[in-house]
This record gives structure tokens, C-alpha cells and sequence, in this order.
């Protein structure tokens, strides 16, 4: 089934938190649900952070300097770079020549991997971006998947603001700045670009080399514009 930008399958509705995400599986969980919509976690995630790492125990998480608390059992390579505002859950993997800018909450059993840049994320718990990603001003639900190559875009080429397409709506999201929000689940394949203000939903795979703009509906095949179908 071809899903056409007026099918009842985009609607707004589909745009909350609880729509997009399991509870739970992030320490961000309580912030994040009870927010209307999930971008609007972007601009206060900083703060977010630097609240919440204050909180932590020390028994479990080792508190470094420009508020960054890193668990104790997640593993840092010596050449990943580590900025401000973090936080890194436990099992985190974060490998050589990441590059964790700042405002960054790395879940649980993460993996970021050989010269992938976060900047503005939050990543639930079991997020894989392994492979040379950009990740900014974006969220990932539980064990979503970014294949090599594959990158958000977060600024505009006009720097307006982004807006998310949802069938025949256009929602103002009032940012400058806005990746992608993905669902749990979801697959995002080799060298796919993810435009500003994309939102995928839960259980969905998007092919390698797409191009992805708007909203895709939960449990779909994204191949590319206009050819949207259903999993089976």
C-alpha cells in the first residue's frame, strides 16, 4: 500500500511522546512525557541535564567537569571527545573518535561509534549510531539504528524555521535547529539524509541513500518520496 500525503494514517496526533516512544528505556522519561510534542524538549535539554546529573548517585556515575557524569561501567575511548552537559548511561560505548559536542544524554547500552558527532540529543536506551553519523538536535527512541553514513540535517539552507509536514498540516515548531525525532526501532539506512524537522515513526525502516522529509507513519518501508508502504 503507497501512502499519499492525505491518507488519515498522518495524523498530528501521531506526534506525541507516548505515540512515538515506549515508556521508559531513557532517563529523560518523566521530561520528555509531559511535553506536548517531543521537539520541544530541543532548546532545554542543557538545562535538563545539568539538573539531572546533579541528582545522580555518585556510586554509579563519576561526575567530570562542565557537567559531564559518565556511568561507571560505560566504556570511553581515549580519543573520543567529551564536551559539556552529558550525560552517558550504563554499558555506553562510546568508541574512537567519537565526538560528544555538548547537551548530549547517551542511554543505556548505546553505541556511538568511529567519528560520530552528537550535538543537542537525546538517545534512549540501546541507540546504535556506529558508523560516521551527525546526530544534531535530535532524538532517537529505544534501539533505533542509524547505518553508516546516515546523518541528520538540522538547519534549513534559508536558516527559517522548521516546520514538520504531517499530511496536509504544517506544524511550527518555532526552531531554528531541528533534526529528527525517530520512534523506537526504527532502521535508517547507509547514507540516508534525514531533513530538518523529519519525524519517523515507531518500527520503521527507511532505505539507505533516502532522502526523508516530513512525517512517516509508524510501521512503514520509507524507499523514497511518495513511495511509502506498509511492513508486512
Amino acid at each position: 500500500m503507497v501512502f499519499h500525503m492525505d491518507n488519515p494514517a498522518y495524523h498530528p496526533d501521531r506526534l506525541c511522546v507516548k505515540e512515538l516512544f515506549s515508556p521508559g528505556h531513557t532517563i529523560a522519561w518523566k521530561y520528555l512525557a509531559e511535553l506536548a510534542r517531543p521537539w520541544d524538549a530541543l532548546t532545554e535539554i542543557g538545562n535538563y541535564i545539568s539538573e539531572l546529573g546533579a541528582a545522580l548517585d555518585s556510586t554509579d556515575y563519576e561526575a567530570r567537569p562542565n557537567n559531564v557524569w559518565i556511568h561507571k561501567t560505560a566504556v570511553i575511548a581515549p580519543s573520543a571527545y567529551i564536551g559539556s552537559s552529558i550525560i552517558i548511561g550504563a554499558g555506553a560505548d562510546i568508541r574512537h573518535c567519537a565526538y560528544i559536542r555538548n547537551s548530549a544524554i547517551v542511554g543505556n547500552g548505546a553505541v556511538v561509534g568511529n567519528s560520530t558527532e552528537l550535538k543537542n540529543v537525546i538517545l534512549f536506551d540501546e541507540v546504535h549510531v556506529p558508523h560516521y553519523n551527525y546526530v544534531g538536535d535530535s532524538i532517537f527512541g529505544y534501539k533505533s539504528h542509524m547505518g553508516a553514513g546516515a546523518i541528520t540535517s538540522n538547519v534549513k539552507s534559508d536558516h527559517s524555521l522548521v516546520s514538520v509536514i504531517c499530511g496536509k498540516v504544517r506544524l511550527d515548531t518555532s526552531l531554528i535547529k531541528f533534526g529528527a525525532i525517530l520512534g523506537d526501532f526504527v532502521e535508517v539506512g547507509c547514507n540516508a539524509v534525514l531533513n530538518p524537522g523529519c519525524v519517523i515513526g515507531s518500527h520503521s525502516t527507511v532505505y539507505p541513500l533516502s532522502m526523508v522529509r516530513g512525517y512517516v507513519a509508524p510501521n512503514s518501508i520509507y524507499k523514497k518520496p511518495g513511495d511509502i508502504v506498509d511492513k508486512r
